[in-house]
């Protein structure tokens, strides 16, 4: 496996622990985790990436080794952070996101709320939510405050192995020796001579805030920069979320220059199930403005 190394920034407040891959020279290359993941979720894409990429891959507040911050998280502060992080680490040029499911969505609408600082964005299974009527509100905001009321905790495991195999119950394509490997990242001490999941048990509590679709199809359409679009063969995941194909269409209409790519022999998590096709996926769009420049 190719090395990693640490770096904790103070991001609005809250550490932020940021993974980082490769020689500092190098091009690089910003990857954004998913809900419930943690940044070294992407090393074995990292491992198959050719050429030589300076990769950086933050842990969002309130997951892996980043700070935690009560006892809730709001999306619009993942887009926050990572106007932070992108501001540290590369002030002075547009940059290179991908992001994955939840980490997607931040990317793609990042790029369209600032579209002058995103070169090219990468979407993994990141198709947005489904729309709420204004009606669900109150039953939210009441189930809510219910949530606040009482203690939050993830489930505990006799060990990593027992998170492992959580892990490959979930996703039956995971390899066994991928699960263990993950779940040492994945999984923390539970102070009781166990392992739980690295993060806060907050992030369990339902969201009062709705998702409106249309908020996020507006930044969808200022996006500037070309947009690869990558999902599994397999869209179970988007069928059970409730996003129809109307909805589909119509995210994927947002963007003026779109590239689909579908993998084969994959579920949501395609960077653990098909991480060496992805990194081709990636690295050939990514590079392809440099290529066009020398062109």
């Amino acid at each position: 496996m190719k090395p990693s190394r640490s770096r904790f920034l103070n991001v609005r407040g809250l550490s932020c622990h940021l993974r980082e891959w490769g020689d500092e020279g190098a091009p690089k290359l910003f990857l954004l985790h998913g809900w419930m993941d943690v940044s070294a979720s992407f090393q074995f894409v990292v491992d198959a990436l050719p050429g030589n990429w300076h990769v950086i891959a933050p842990d969002w507040r309130g997951f892996g080794l980043s700070g935690r911050c009560g006892d809730a998280y709001w999306f619009p502060d993942y887009l926050g952070d990572l106007d932070a992080i992108l501001e540290y680490c590369q002030p002075d040029e547009p940059v290179r996101l991908a992001g994955h499911s939840m980490g997607g969505n931040v990317a793609l609408m990042y790029a369209g709320i600032r579209p002058q600082r995103v070169a090219r964005v990468a979407a993994l299974d990141a198709f947005g939510l489904v729309d709420r009527p204004a009606s669900d509100a109150p039953g939210r905001y009441e189930k809510w405050l219910g949530e606040l009321r009482a203690p939050v905790a993830f489930r505990p495991y006799r060990d990593l192995d027992g998170l492992a195999a959580r892990l490959c119950r979930e996703n039956p394509r995971l390899d066994p020796e991928r699960a263990r490997w993950l779940a040492q990242h994945l999984g923390e001490d539970d102070g009781c001579g166990g392992v739980t999941v690295a993060g806060d048990p907050a992030h369990r509590r339902i969201n009062p805030v709705l998702y409106r679709r249309a908020e996020a199809e507006a930044c969808w359409r200022r996006v500037l920069s070309p947009v690869l679009w990558v999902e599994p063969e397999d869209q179970s995941l988007r069928q059970r979320i409730g996003v129809d194909d109307a909805q589909y269409e119509q995210a994927m209409a947002c963007f003026r220059d779109l590239h689909l790519e579908r993998i084969a022999d994959a579920g949501h998590n395609l960077h653990h199930d098909q991480p060496e096709r992805l990194a081709i996926c990636l690295s050939s769009f990514m590079m392809a403005s440099d290529r066009e420049e020398m062109s």
